[in-house]
């Protein structure tokens, strides 16, 4: 399914380098869910936008479905992206002027999707949010608004879906609840998922659970996590 092969990136500040990724690799399976840890600047974030192809390493290989998406076109990851990968962000990134059909809507539109009233009532039902189609999102509640998003990341069937931080900017009983409701899901569709997090609440979710430090990835056992 995702596979990276020796990924490094690296930024530069006037004239000092910076590596964030380093000889960094990761395989990942069908259906798995994955958590990354790591401390802030880490570059957890830098690494799912590799991996959507959103970011291209300074060298390696990405390789989604086994195509290599760094030797892809602008527009060639973009359609990578657009049908292939689903976004869980920590701040919602829901659209302000739109209602929440129609935050559901635009995914569907860009992929050309079909049956969208079916799809949109479909998965606001499965996120327990049926009822809020025509409302707009500063309407929502925080732990509303997350569903949604993980309405939206979902609607348009993608076979991975990148979360990152998505219980960060939520109280513990919500953030509890969109676990749950992750759990449930993604689990349900059979999706991959990649969750970027500092959240220890989220450990039973994962296949694997993974340490990025020094831009190379250590997997970890669950029970080390609370040491």
């Amino acid at each position: 399914m995702l596979q990276l092969k020796n990924v490094n990136k690296s930024y530069l500040e006037g004239n000092i380098k910076h590596a964030v990724l380093n000889s960094l690799d990761l395989h990942v399976s069908n259906g798995e869910i994955i958590i990354l840890f790591g401390k802030s600047g880490s570059g957890k974030s830098t690494l799912l936008n590799v991996i959507s192809g959103i970011d291209i390493p300074n060298s390696g290989s990405v390789l989604i479905d086994g195509t290599d998406i760094t030797k892809l076109s602008e527009k060639e990851r973009t359609l990578v992206r657009r049908n292939k990968v689903g976004f869980i962000f920590q701040f919602f990134n829901l659209i302000p002027t739109l209602t929440v059909r129609e935050n559901l809507l635009l995914p569907l539109e860009l992929t050309g999707t079909n049956n969208t009233e079916e799809r949109i009532n479909s998965i606001l039902s499965e996120v327990g949010l049926a009822n809020r189609a025509n409302t707009y999102p500063d309407k929502l509640s925080g732990g509303e608004q997350q569903r949604i998003a993980i309405a939206r990341a979902l609607i348009h069937n993608p076979d991975i879906i990148l979360a990152d931080e998505p219980t960060g900017n939520l109280d513990y009983e919500t953030g509890r609840q969109i676990v749950d409701l992750l759990d449930r899901v993604v689990k349900q569709k059979g999706k991959t998922m990649i969750m970027v997090t500092h959240s220890k609440d989220v450990i039973g979710l994962a296949d694997k659970i993974y340490s990025l430090k020094d831009g190379k990835l250590s997997e970890m056992k669950k029970e080390s996590v609370f040491e």
